[in-house]
This record gives C-alpha cells, sequence and structure tokens, in this order.
C-alpha cells in the first residue's frame, strides 16, 4: 500500500507541475519526499491536507493509489471498472 500510495503522489504532483517545496505549508520536504519513496505511511488527515494542496478530491488521490495498487490485476487496472465497483459497494452500503 505504501509503494502504490507513493505512486499515486508522485505521478500526481508532478502531473500538477508541483515540487516538494511546494507543500511545505502542510508538510516538510523530508517527510513528502519519505511519503514519495514508500518509507512512510500517511494518516488519512494528511491524505486529505495533500489532495487538497494538489487541488484534488481525496477519493481521487486514493483511486490512483489503488489503480496502482491492483496493477497486477487485469480488470482492477480499468479505471471504470474501480469506478463502477465502488459505486456498487457504496450504494450497497448507503
Amino acid at each position: 500500500m505504501k509503494l502504490a500510495f507513493a505512486k499515486a503522489l508522485k505521478l500526481s504532483r508532478k502531473s500538477k507541475k508541483l515540487t516538494q517545496e511546494d507543500f511545505s505549508d502542510v508538510s516538510s520536504r523530508t517527510y513528502l519526499s519519505a511519503l514519495e519513496r514508500g518509507m512512510k505511511s500517511p494518516t488519512l488527515d494528511k491524505v486529505n491536507v495533500i489532495a487538497q494542496t494538489l487541488g484534488i478530491h481525496i477519493v481521487s488521490l486514493i483511486t490512483l493509489t489503488c489503480l496502482h495498487l491492483e496493477s497486477g490485476k487485469e480488470q482492477e487496472q480499468d479505471l471504470e471498472l474501480l469506478l463502477s465497483k465502488i459505486k456498487n459497494e457504496v450504494e450497497s452500503l448507503h
């Protein structure tokens, strides 16, 4: 999970053309670097603040993490299938 989040975070940060220093209001560069290397596990509060800094919804960052986590499973690589699965699960719990 840590490595999947690391990939998702780094991809998101780079796609938004942000540096690790751009997160200085919410995290140290050292901590962000550790997250991007899969050395640390963030709390949900920290994931939320990071997502806000990226300008995306926390679920988007978590979804991207899941896509990297499930990269070995053909069906889970497809974003549409993953979102459909999540939608069905949420509706069944709601």
